[in-house]
C-alpha cells in the first residue's frame, strides 16, 4: 500500500521558519508532479506549491518569495521550506504526488495524512 508520510509541522512564532518533509513508501515508476496543499480551519484546501516532472515550480501568490518546494536526493521525497511565516499560514499541510506506480498503470493522485502548522505568538 502506498503511503506518503509528512513531517516537520509544529508551532512556530510569526516570522519563523519550518521545513516540511514528505516521503513516499514506494518508488514510483514515474512522478508527474509533487505538490503541497494546505487547509485552514473552515476553509477549502488550496494548492500552495508544486514541482513538476519538467523541473518547474509553481507557488500560490500568498506564499511566493517565502516558501520553496524542492525534491530530495531520494526521488520519492519532497520538501517545503517555509520562511517568514504568518498567522494566516496556519493550516494542515498535505503532500500529494501525481504518479504512475508501475509501468502501464494509470496515473493517479496519492495523498499524505497531513501535518499541522500553527503560527502564533
Amino acid at each position: 500500500q502506498v503511503q506518503l508520510v509528512e513531517s516537520g509541522g509544529g508551532l512556530v512564532q510569526p516570522g519563523g521558519s519550518l521545513r516540511l518533509s514528505c516521503a513516499a513508501s514506494v518508488s514510483f515508476f514515474s512522478i508527474f508532479a509533487m505538490r503541497w496543499h494546505r487547509q485552514a480551519p473552515g476553509k477549502q484546501r488550496e494548492l500552495v506549491a508544486a514541482f513538476t516532472s519538467a523541473g518547474n515550480t509553481n507557488y500560490a501568490d500568498s506564499v511566493k518569495g517565502r516558501f520553496t518546494i524542492s525534491r530530495g536526493y531520494a526521488q520519492n521525497t519532497v520538501y517545503l521550506r517555509m520562511n517568514s511565516l504568518k498567522p494566516e499560514d496556519t493550516a494542515v499541510y498535505y503532500c500529494n504526488f501525481r504518479a504512475r506506480l508501475i509501468e502501464n498503470s494509470d496515473p493517479r493522485d496519492y495523498w499524505g495524512q497531513g501535518t499541522p502548522v500553527t503560527v502564533s505568538s
